[in-house]
């Protein structure tokens, strides 16, 4: 029965973004296209938790984009002790000293992902970058943003969130709590949904992006998987172009 629920709420959600979504992430994806045919990299950055995975969802992956920069910061991310990656998050002017750190530039392109989408260090990450002049692709819960209180205490200083700087906003639909089962007889939900609806979207854009640039006659960057045979020769090349411009490769 759980099960039927999970599975029908997870459809119910990536039917809704198909549905709903779709014109957001082929422009989104136009963008990425741009950059490719502009030899430059696309910037992706996570705001804190779980949502730092879709970074590691979209780079070095089989079959993803080899010109992908992951804004990793090891403190925001899973990777750290959960109690301070979750002091991080909610830390001002953390976001931006990233920003600082990868140095975006006008007319670079970032994505930002995370679902709550009000948090100090993502919304002071997309703040430095709409100050240098960067395009933002936000990827993130109109429901969250919308339904917290502006005097929430994880709320950036300033209250705004994360759609109010993006050029092309991607909702994810994510339900305030994330996790959206109920087993009888126990009193806290389980089962989160956001990971499995923002990876489907990292890789819509990577589909959509392909897309265009072949429309365009251009042969997009991607990696083969390194585990099969002649996996390692065919992603040489890449590794030559990127290695000296993607800091995490």
């Amino acid at each position: 029965m759980y099960e039927q629920k999970y599975w029908d709420f997870i459809k119910d959600n990536i039917e809704k973004v198909n549905k709903e979504q779709t014109e957001n992430i082929k422009k989104a994806a136009s963008l990425m296209a741009d950059a490719i045919e502009s030899d430059k990299l696309i910037n992706v950055y996570g705001g804190g938790g779980h949502t730092t995975l879709c970074m590691g969802e979209m780079f070095f992956r089989a079959g993803g984009l080899a010109n992908i920069n992951p804004l990793m910061e090891t403190g925001l991310s899973v990777f750290n002790q959960a109690l301070k990656y979750l002091e991080f998050e909610r830390t001002v002017n953390y976001g931006a000293a990233i920003i600082k750190y990868y140095n975006l530039q006008k007319d670079d392109l970032l994505i930002i992902f995370h679902n709550i989408g009000i948090n100090p260090a993502t919304i002071d990450a997309a703040q430095e970058a709409k100050k240098r002049g960067v395009k933002i692709i936000a990827v993130s819960s109109s429901i969250w943003q919308n339904e917290m209180s502006k005097d929430h205490f994880i709320r950036h200083p300033n209250k705004k969130n994360l759609f109010d700087y993006a050029d092309i906003c991607i909702d994810d639909y994510n339900p305030v709590g994330d996790a959206v089962i109920n087993i009888e007889g126990f009193d806290t939900s389980i089962a989160p949904v956001s990971n499995i609806v923002d990876f489907y979207i990292a890789h819509l854009l990577e589909i959509f992006t392909v897309e265009e640039c072949v429309k365009r006659g251009i042969v997009p960057p991607c990696w083969t998987s390194a585990n099969t045979p002649l996996g390692d020769e065919k992603n040489k090349e890449l590794l030559d172009k990127y290695t000296k411009r993607v800091k995490m490769l």
